[in-house]
């Protein structure tokens, strides 16, 4: 993992999932991960969490009906605040025809529900680096 230990801000789009995500957190801290954890629900918010947290990465679950959209704003404002280098995934509740558009927004992997946590450790393993 570098010199420093990889920086994972944890974020969501709707209400709930609370259980799991604190659950997520304890995963990704015993695997070696330094997870900031934000009840934020705003592109606005999660970006300027992610910038002052100095994060590698920005993980959001999704509720069902969540305005997808705000995946979009959250890329554009990472780009707008030379931010870029910090990467985002997704999980949860995602229309099955709602993941090429969620892709063409910037985010690099859906990971839907019922994912396994040792699949995300392992993902995270190969595909986040300290920047």
């Amino acid at each position: 993992m570098g010199d420093r230990m990889v920086r994972i801000l944890m974020a969501k789009l709707g209400d709930g999932f609370d259980n799991a995500m604190l659950r997520l957190a304890m995963v990704f801290r015993e695997a070696g991960y330094e997870v900031i954890y934000t009840d934020a629900q705003e592109p606005k918010t999660i970006v300027l969490s992610a910038i002052q947290e100095s994060v590698d990465h920005i993980g959001i679950t999704t509720l069902k009906g969540a305005d997808i959209e705000k995946f979009a704003e959250i890329t554009e404002l990472l780009a707008r605040e030379n931010a870029s280098d910090i990467g985002v995934t997704a999980g949860g509740f995602l229309a099955e025809e709602d993941m090429p558009r969620v892709k063409e927004m910037g985010v690099i992997k859906f990971f839907p529900m019922g994912t396994s946590f040792s699949e995300l450790v392992e993902w995270a393993r190969e595909n986040i680096k300290a920047t």
